[in-house]
């Protein structure tokens, strides 16, 4: 699932990795931390998200490439992969949602445009 938006991918990008933004545009995020305290994701990050309903779940970024793209496991499953893509003007963002999680896709929708605009109103 994909989206274009009139926002600089370093913007985008901040906001993908910023846990502190992650409840602004993730619908399902109450609160994210890392164990090692650091305010972004970045290659092996391992920590916890709190959903709104529910515990909070030990998560691991898998893979990472700055500026690009960044997908990790919850709970030990595989889960969202995030991508940022420079598109003339603007910036492609890719959730690619797991195939054994269709229902997320609805989650994802509207994670993109909140994200859209965040990146819009920060820009």
């Amino acid at each position: 699932m994909s989206r274009t938006m009139a926002a600089p991918p370093d913007v985008v990008w901040h906001l993908l990795v910023d846990l502190d933004s992650w409840p602004r545009w993730g619908p399902s995020v109450g609160l994210a931390w890392l164990d090692d305290r650091a305010p972004q994701i970045h290659a092996g990050s391992t920590g916890r998200v709190q959903p709104l309903v529910g515990p909070a779940l030990p998560f691991t970024v898998t893979d990472f490439v700055p500026g690009r793209r960044w997908s990790w496991r919850v709970a030990g499953v595989p889960g969202t992969r995030h991508e940022v893509e420079a598109v003339g003007a603007g910036t492609r963002v890719t959730f690619g949602v797991p195939v054994w999680a269709p229902a997320y896709l609805a989650v994802c929708a509207l994670a993109l445009r909140r994200l859209e605009r965040l990146a819009i109103e920060a820009d």
